[in-house]
């Protein structure tokens, strides 16, 4: 059964949406991961890559870089095992609007994971 073969639209868009979210997941890791590497491991890494204003937020190089990874995995995760949750708990009259709406939040979400994981790899380099 291919991406079109679904029964209805919200067979087909989640299956599609289920794809490119674990295709976004993995990159979110990949790019954490690799500037885990090259970041240094600091109590406070918001003071080395904003000296003016990284003072006030104490946030470690752990949680600056893995917090939004690990968001991305539980909201992948709970869409391929809640998809009938989600079936029934549809809020919107028209399911392409909200998985769009859920692909805009989810975009949002990995692009904050990639330019944190590349601030933190610049500090390294």
């Amino acid at each position: 059964m291919t991406f079109d073969d679904a029964r209805d639209d919200f067979s087909r868009l989640h299956r599609v949406f289920t794809f490119h979210l674990g295709v976004a997941v993995g990159l979110a890791w990949m790019t954490a991961l690799y500037s885990a590497c090259y970041a240094p491991w600091v109590r406070n890494i918001r003071a080395l890559i904003d000296p003016t204003g990284g003072i006030d937020r104490v946030e470690s190089t752990w949680s600056f870089l893995f917090v939004l990874p690990v968001i991305l995995t539980i909201a992948w995760v709970s869409l391929y095992f809640g998809r009938e949750i989600i079936r029934r708990s549809q809020t919107l009259p028209n399911v392409a609007v909200e998985f769009a709406a859920a692909a805009l939040i989810a975009f949002g979400v990995f692009y904050l994971s990639i330019d944190r994981a590349v601030a933190a790899l610049y500090i390294g380099v």
